[in-house]
């Protein structure tokens, strides 16, 4: 399993990966130039580190995982979400979008589809979130 997940995401990187992973790494530099974004760049660059290589990891609302509420997933969080997706994660779900229509038109594409339109959703929602790594 570890040989073809790791198969997938060298594929991945050489056919897309790597150029949304760059585009949330350019998105976290618009935070911190912005100075309000900062508390926004984390999630930029953690993010964008899992769309370099996403076979094997997974995005889970980390109130679920700590079965605790923190500020990023209560009422501050839905609020970050919104300003988030109106500045940035709009224009990173079209992206993704737009990966995935590309990918999916060949067979071979079709994972790779999914995963963008994993990366789509987590653009909707990031603040909140945490990146697990996956064993299946």
């Amino acid at each position: 399993m570890a040989v073809l997940r790791l198969a997938f995401n060298i594929a991945w990187f050489i056919m897309g990966g790597f150029i949304m992973g760059l585009a949330w790494w350019f998105a976290g530099l618009l935070c911190i130039i912005s100075i309000i974004g900062i508390p926004f760049a984390k999630s930029c660059f953690i993010i964008g580190e899992m769309t370099f290589w996403p076979f094997g990891q997974d995005a889970i609302n980390r109130q679920n995982l700590t079965g605790k509420s923190d500020i990023g997933t209560g009422s501050f969080g839905l609020l970050g979400n919104i300003i988030w997706f109106i500045l940035l994660g709009f224009w990173l779900a079209i992206g993704h979008i737009i990966c995935a229509i590309a990918s999916a038109i060949t067979i071979i594409g079709i994972p790779f589809a999914f995963q963008h339109l994993k990366l789509a959703k987590l653009t909707v929602i990031p603040i909140g979130q945490t990146i697990i790594t996956t064993h299946n």
